[in-house]
């Protein structure tokens, strides 16, 4: 889907009149190389890529190939990614002339007007830059408190129907879809969020009329059928929601729509009303089923009752509950783990479960506690490709740190087969296929043959059944 946060940026530049494109490498195909061929053709003066912590390697090679192709080109990377990472991108990539530290757009604006005047740089918060040999970070920028006072996202500088986007609506089939955003941060503490940190802790939204006068423009002049809202918690403000919900009714949009949602901060009446207002599927996180790791690991408030209310309402509702399920928190054993995966099977029938290894993202608390626990090398640099001292597990899991604690990679790999099998929501064999297609995979393949071994001892368990399967099973989580 559209990159918002790019269009954001975009569109504040165009209303004060820069002239701005913005080019959906994404989106089109496009290699590093053909996009270095398209800088040659256009020679941008300023040259901005969105990072985020998946895509940051990915993010510096086209930063390094724009200043091959156009070194007068001023590089500016932003995203979730640079925050607390400024210093390290701009150590280790010298093609990088500057980092946008959290929210973009009006770092950006003051960047290019600096720019252009020949002021000093030092002069604009939320940037770090280089001055000759020397890294400079300016002071923090105060959040954008009025997100209103934002124009839409210039999706008019994209050709939408290279993205093609499609979601399935039950009983509607796949209907062409889009992205909308209304609000910014998040008030809780997870120990692996980001969100606080990047968008702050007092959350910001945009007003209802502003979100529903945006999902009616998307419907005209797009043909969305289906929204997906980006927001981290949609209900952080049940008044708020239930007034979008109200709007959208009246309106009479022919929309579906997909959000993510806290659980204690949802009633059945306003289920009802989000659900008459086109809601078709929900997300939220449960993380874990044990009650030691949601209380002292992970500090989450919500309770596995409240999610199981959501996850009824929903089955009674013709709506898809999609709960979220992380292995391998910090000192969780397998027992405690094993207790979420017979809670997450228990939901078969009732719910899509989606799961992953818990991911290490920078400045958060886990990623203290890993750099601490030397999980992490304190020398450890974000832009390194194939670091052997961190854990990952890139065509599995993406390019990020993985957190590793009591688990073994035969119990991890174990509890992830399993919960695949029960949920039937992610196909096994593609993802093995995808292991066996790239060769950098070898760097990993003593764990990758461990959980070769584990999907084996699922598919037999499956076959014979638990009880079966469980000698053979004891032994291999005690050697592996």
């Amino acid at each position: 889907m559209p990159s918002l946060g790019v269009l954001y940026v975009a569109a504040v530049l165009e209303q004060r009149g820069h002239p701005v494109s913005v080019l959906d490498a994404h989106a089109r195909g496009m290699s590093v190389e053909r996009i270095a061929e398209h800088v040659r053709g256009e020679a941008p003066d300023i040259f901005g890529i969105t990072v985020t912590s998946e895509n940051r390697l990915d993010a510096f090679s086209v930063a390094r190939a724009v200043k091959r192709a156009h070194p007068a080109a001023f590089v500016v990377v932003g995203g979730p990614h640079c925050f607390f990472t400024d210093h390290d991108t701009l150590s280790h990539v010298p093609e990088i002339d500057a980092v946008v530290r959290g929210e973009g757009e009006f770092t950006m604006l003051e960047l290019v007007e600096a720019l252009g005047a020949g002021h000093d740089l030092r002069n604009v918060a939320g940037l770090t830059f280089r001055d000759g040999a020397r890294i400079v970070q300016n002071g923090p920028r105060a959040l954008i408190p009025d997100l209103d006072a934002l124009p839409d996202p210039a999706r008019n500088l994209i050709r939408m129907d290279d993205y093609r986007t499609l979601m399935e609506v039950p009983g509607k089939g796949w209907l062409p879809a889009t992205n909308v955003m209304t609000s910014r941060g998040c008030p809780f503490q997870c120990n692996f969020c980001a969100t606080p940190k990047n968008w702050g802790r007092r959350v910001r939204g945009r007003s209802p009329a502003k979100v529903v006068a945006e999902v009616e423009m998307l419907v005209n002049t797009y043909g969305a059928r289906v929204i997906w809202f980006y927001d981290d918690t949609f209900n952080y403000s049940p008044p708020r929601l239930e007034a979008i919900c109200r709007m959208l009714i009246e309106r009479k949009l022919p929309i579906h729509w997909f959000a993510e949602v806290r659980v204690d901060m949802l009633t059945r009446p306003l289920f009802e009303l989000m659900v008459q207002a086109g809601l078709y599927h929900v997300g939220f996180g449960i993380e874990s089923a044990c009650e030691r790791i949601c209380r002292e690991i992970i500090r989450k408030q919500a309770t596995l009752r409240q999610a199981e209310d959501v996850i009824t309402w929903a089955n009674e509702l013709g709506v898809t509950a999609n709960p979220f399920f992380i292995f391998s928190h910090p000192t969780e054993t397998y027992a405690e783990a094993t207790e979420t995966l017979r809670y997450a099977k228990s939901l078969r029938g009732r719910s899509r479960c989606s799961l992953a290894i818990l991911h290490v993202y920078p400045g958060t608390e886990l990623h203290q506690r890993a750099l601490a626990e030397g999980k992490i090398p304190a020398d450890f640099s974000w832009t390194t490709p194939n670091d052997p001292r961190i854990l990952e597990l890139p065509e599995a899991q993406g390019r990020i740190p993985l957190y590793k604690d009591r688990l073994s990679w035969y119990q991890i790999a174990r509890l992830m087969f399993a919960l695949n099998e029960s949920s039937k929501k992610v196909s096994l064999r593609e993802k093995i296929a995808k292991v066996l297609r790239n060769p950098r995979a070898i760097n990993n393949a003593p764990i990758y043959g461990v959980m070769l071994v584990a999907f084996l001892v699922t598919k037999l368990e499956r076959a014979l059944g638990e009880r079966a399967v469980a000698p053979v099973d004891a032994f291999l989580a005690r050697f592996l």
